[in-house]
């Protein structure tokens, strides 16, 4: 018996999802180029402008002495940034990291001269960390805002600064002196310093547990205590690295400028919050990376060199950070409404 069953017809193949296939562009044919946002392409651009400008219009700005001071002036910056960056990543913000600055600088200076320079640096040091890990306990602890916590803060270290000593301190030690204004090569030690403080930094964010869990806390801190993180501990350790990092800061500016004052580090933190959310930190927490972080200082560094080279008041550089921040935080927010 045949089969009269009707011969079966090819199907035709079906559209793939969402229409018909558009031509491929350039972007496709490479996929194996990485996605770089659009705002940190332009920020990396005037980063490169501000070089160019510089370098054509100011004969000074090239020349190795003002490259090295270019490196010195990023150290404060630079250490406050990736210690920002740490409680930004939870969420949170410290807006007492100048004040640390001044109190650390001034008690090492006044420390060297009876204790031994190492010993000294490592006191401020770790007074520095015990002033952020104070701000973290009453953060994590207590449940109290950041922002009210460390502006409290930024009024008591200042005001502890000015019991330590009404008037600024000069350390005659040689060998604090050196921590500051000392080269190895054309490269400052400070500056190396500071290097091997963001490797560390790339390092804990990166490879471990720990900076896995301070992401975790700013993205979704609920789901992250459930999932068996201490959440309370890991706050208490983001502050406390901010105010190391803070102390270490004031220890090394006291050093390269040869004088501890009371009422430096103001305005500082501007500063520090500016280089993190340049960098792609987001204020709500869950997001930032180290080299982000380091653009931005570097970005923020040659832009005060630029200004200072052109004689510019410093009230009018405020002006211009603060623009900055208000430009790069429209700048990221379009870009997660996009993505």
């Amino acid at each position: 018996m045949t089969d009269q069953s009707p011969a079966k017809t090819a199907e035709p193949a079906a559209a793939p999802p969402g229409g018909p296939r558009e031509t491929p562009t350039w972007a496709d044919r490479l996929p194996y180029l990485p996605h770089v946002p659009l705002v940190n392409l332009a920020f990396v651009g005037l980063a490169l402008a501000v070089v160019v400008i510089s370098g054509l219009t100011n004969d000074a700005f090239l020349t190795e002495g003002n490259l090295t001071n270019l490196l010195r002036q990023m150290v404060t910056t630079g250490l406050l940034s990736l210690g920002m960056l740490m409680v930004i990543l939870t969420g949170g913000i410290d807006l007492s990291v100048g004040s640390v600055v001044a109190l650390t600088g001034i008690v090492s200076a006044g420390l060297v001269e009876g204790l031994p320079v190492p010993l000294a640096i490592a006191a401020a040091v770790v007074l520095g960390a015990a002033c952020g890990a104070i701000n973290g306990v009453l953060v994590a602890r207590f449940a109290l805002a950041p922002f009210v916590v460390t502006l409290a803060a930024m009024t008591t270290f200042r005001g502890l600064t000015y019991v330590y000593s009404r008037t600024p301190i000069s350390p005659t030690t040689p060998d604090f002196l050196t921590l500051g204004a000392e080269n190895i090569g054309p490269v400052p030690m400070a500056a190396i310093i500071t290097v091997v403080m963001f490797a560390l930094g790339w390092v804990l964010i990166n490879r471990t547990s720990a900076g896995r869990s301070l992401l975790g806390i700013g993205g979704n801190r609920e789901a992250i205590r459930l999932a068996g993180v201490k959440v309370q501990r890991h706050l208490v350790l983001a502050y406390m690295l901010c105010g190391l990092c803070a102390g270490l800061a004031g220890v090394i500016l006291a050093s390269r400028v040869g004088i501890a004052q009371p009422s430096v580090g103001q305005g500082f933190e501007l500063d520090a919050i500016a280089a993190c959310v340049i960098g792609g930190a987001a204020l709500s927490g869950g997001k930032g990376t180290v080299g982000g972080t380091l653009g931005g200082v570097v970005l923020l560094g040659l832009i005060d060199n630029l200004l200072s080279l052109y004689d510019v008041q410093s009230y009018w550089q405020q002006v211009l950070k603060g623009v900055i921040i208000a430009v790069a935080i429209l700048a990221r927010r379009r870009e997660q409404q996009r993505t």
